[in-house]
């Protein structure tokens, strides 16, 4: 049966065809068959059902340290805006999605980035980042659920929006908080999960997780002074790795905590006991020498700690300065179960008095 293409001309409104009407040839039909192609019946196409579109996977992140910055910036405008926002846990959880991401990538940079003051903007919002790092790694570790992961992400990411205003002047003030400030952060948790809820979470996990973060087992914290066991362990999750980021993170008004003085706080806190699993979890996978540790190794060499501790307990530290102190452009890698090169000391920034960019430590996956 001969074939042609049809014009309009050929189709009368109302009427029925004289025409049987084929569908375009697909190309490739014939090679495929290996003869000329048979164009299905328009009817056929027209019946198919059409394939429902499917959302498109998250790409993981080629650096962590961008990906990292990218969802800084992307949740401070976000958070910033809240109160205008009715519908936003959908791009929340997207933003919680892309810092898991970018952990999973590799921990050990996504850690560095903490201690080495990588993640730029406002501290108020730097701080939910770095937070939501740390409780990932756990969480990782713990081997939670990944929807258990996503919820302590996400209620880390934003446990303090409700005082996201406030926050900037607190850290300018060189005084003592009054009572009326003291006031606002003990009221934050309530007033972040209340904002929350009026942008259209729903999550009953995420907004218990906010609004427990500062609870403490004993009944001690705020706002409500709950007690064990309605404190859950997702919220004591984030509370550590809260407390944890609070003291190694630079403030207007003092220094941050060396790594390894942060660590003992926390665990040696006997005013607040902590959680025994959660205490283990955090003493093994930062330990007191996290990656973005600097320290002097026994050898007198100065150098970078750039992964956690392995299986055989040993650290990798990259050599910055060397024994006479001078600095190295392409410094060893050592291991701490090398000759001499076990960590005697954590340094400050000033006293290890290094300058290096993270994708010089660990490459395309550190780059800005």
């Amino acid at each position: 049966m001969a074939q042609r293409r049809i014009n309009l001309k050929d189709l009368v409104l109302g009427k029925s065809s004289r025409w049987k009407l084929f569908a375009p040839a697909q190309a490739g039909d014939a090679a495929a068959g290996g003869g000329a192609a048979t164009a299905p019946p328009v009817g056929a196409a027209l019946e198919a059902p059409l394939a429902a579109p499917q959302p498109a996977e998250a790409e993981p992140p080629t650096s962590v340290l961008h990906q990292l910055n990218l969802s800084n910036r992307r949740l401070e405008r976000l958070l910033h805006e809240l109160r205008n926002e009715h519908n936003a846990e959908a791009e929340l959880r997207a933003i919680a999605r892309e810092v898991i991401l970018a952990v999973e990538l590799n921990p050990d940079i996504a850690l560095a980035c903490i201690f080495l003051n990588q993640i730029a903007g406002s501290y108020a919002v730097r701080h939910c980042i770095e937070t939501a790092v740390v409780a990932v790694v756990i969480a990782r570790a713990m081997q939670k659920a990944p929807k258990d992961t996503l919820t302590v992400t996400a209620a880390a990411l934003t446990m303090n929006v409700g005082m996201l205003r406030h926050h900037e002047n607190f850290q300018n003030k060189h005084t003592p908080l009054n009572r009326e400030e003291m006031a606002i952060i003990h009221r934050h948790p309530e007033d972040s999960a209340n904002l929350l809820k009026c942008a259209g979470v729903e999550d009953e996990e995420w907004l218990s997780c906010v609004l427990l973060h500062h609870e403490n087992d004993d009944g001690s914290g705020y706002p409500a002074g709950v007690a064990s066991p309605q404190v859950t362990q997702n919220a004591k999750l984030i509370s550590l790795a809260d407390r944890y980021c609070a003291q190694v993170s630079a403030r207007n008004y003092r220094r941050s905590v060396l790594p390894d003085q942060a660590m003992r706080n926390l665990l040696e806190d006997h005013e607040l006991p902590l959680d025994p699993v959660l205490a283990e979890h955090f003493a093994h996978q930062l330990g007191n020498y996290p990656p973005g540790c600097l320290v002097r190794l026994q050898n007198g060499e100065v150098g970078v700690v750039t992964q956690r501790l392995s299986d055989d307990g040993l650290l990798g530290v990259r050599c910055l300065r060397g024994t006479a102190g001078a600095a190295l452009a392409d410094g060893p890698l050592r291991s701490t179960g090398d000759s001499d090169c076990s960590i005697a000391e954590v340094l400050s920034e000033d006293q290890a008095g290094v300058r290096f960019s993270m994708k010089q430590i660990w490459g395309a996956q550190a780059s800005l």
